[in-house]
């Protein structure tokens, strides 16, 4: 630091501006543990994975250690397991993270908080402040709270939001694979479930009739009964439909990125462009203090296209009308500026390229 006392001013007042945190909104197959575990390899890190899964309800100290990523996960290798940061919120003897509810599992889409939010924002604080307390910038990654993203920035503005964007054919078609292989039919089922979970929502309602989406035929009569049903349904979910789903979630997701993001991360440009890894690297610097090294990142791009053989159940050529509607659907309803909606247009042209080799 320089010896002028002005300077010292200047930098003590940048390092209060940094931010306390960092929430990383992310879907699921986006790529977003990758981002997360190049932050939680930082020594002035303590990385919070998924905070809203329903994982947490019934953890336990003795489940933390076997939690770790398969061989079927496509995750990165992890120096410690998933939730090992959450051993001082267990208690012996007893299952559940001190703070977490299972109604905390599920995005929503109101405009408005929920009666559960001040819960859930207390919860995150905890973890939060608690980190900070021990000197160091809590890195919280999730997969639910995209919808919730307004609420979760007005709640946290000491946080930086980071939003996570892949190209939608190629999210999808990293968890359609993992059905298809290894039957796993998890990630054709979520979209399913927050969907009908919310389709109550006006804006959620009419996303699933503009991508013409068909949901599992049963009412939801609890959300524990609804996700065991579409499950179910995702073991035979017809091809289209499943992507028709996904992408009616993805827009809903992508609308809310709009709305205002502090930082957008697009994967399909960090694995092609080192110039851009750099970028990134600079940007966490500036905002936070953190320098991740993105460097490694794989050119996910290239891997949808070297899997399009195996993409059986699915004719991509008719999806080109889905990604259009999605299109249309984020431009009706504003909230986003040139750049992003041009950025969302060139997600659905690379779609159409991908989804064409779909049979």
């Amino acid at each position: 630091m320089s010896n002028d006392p002005s300077q010292r001013q200047d930098d003590t007042a940048s390092e209060s501006a940094l931010k306390q945190g960092v929430f990383l909104h992310t879907g699921w197959r986006s790529a977003g543990t990758w981002i997360w575990s190049r932050l939680r390899a930082l020594d002035t890190v303590t990385g919070f994975y998924e905070p809203l899964s329903n994982v947490l309800a019934d953890l336990s100290f003795a489940d933390v250690s076997a939690v770790r990523p398969t061989l079927t996960s496509g995750h990165p290798p992890l120096a410690a397991p998933y939730f090992d940061e959450y051993r001082p919120y267990l208690q012996e003897g007893a299952r559940g993270v001190a703070g977490y509810r299972k109604r905390f599992g599920t995005d929503r889409f109101a405009r408005e908080p929920d009666a559960e939010f001040p819960a859930l924002q207390g919860y995150l604080r905890s973890l939060c402040e608690r980190s900070v307390e021990q000197g160091k910038t809590p890195v919280l990654k999730f997969c639910r709270s995209s919808g919730r993203l307004p609420w979760l920035k007005r709640a946290f503005p000491e946080a930086l939001h980071v939003s996570v964007l892949r190209n939608p054919a190629s999210q999808f078609a990293s968890g359609w694979l993992l059905n298809q292989q290894w039957s796993n039919p998890f990630f054709v089922a979520a979209p399913f479930r927050v969907l009908g979970l919310n389709q109550s929502e006006p804006l959620v309602r009419q996303a699933i009739e503009v991508c013409g989406v068909s949901l599992p035929p049963i009412a939801p009569s609890s959300e524990d009964a609804y996700a065991m049903a579409c499950e179910q349904y995702a073991r035979t979910a017809e091809g289209n439909n499943a992507y028709r789903a996904f992408i009616a979630l993805w827009i809903l997701c992508a609308l809310r990125m709009a709305e205002g993001v502090d930082l957008l991360i697009d994967v399909d440009r960090l694995g092609q462009s080192r110039d851009y890894a750099a970028a990134l690297r600079a940007e966490f610097d500036a905002h936070t203090g953190l320098s991740p090294d993105f460097a490694s990142a794989r050119d996910l791009v290239e891997e949808t296209k070297r899997s399009a053989p195996r993409m059986a159940g699915i004719d991509g050529r008719s999806m080109r009308a889905v990604h259009s509607a999605a299109l249309k659907f984020l431009k009706t309803h504003g909230g986003a500026d040139t750049a992003f909606a041009e950025l969302i247009r060139e997600k659905m042209v690379l779609a159409n390229e991908l989804t064409e080799q779909w049979r």
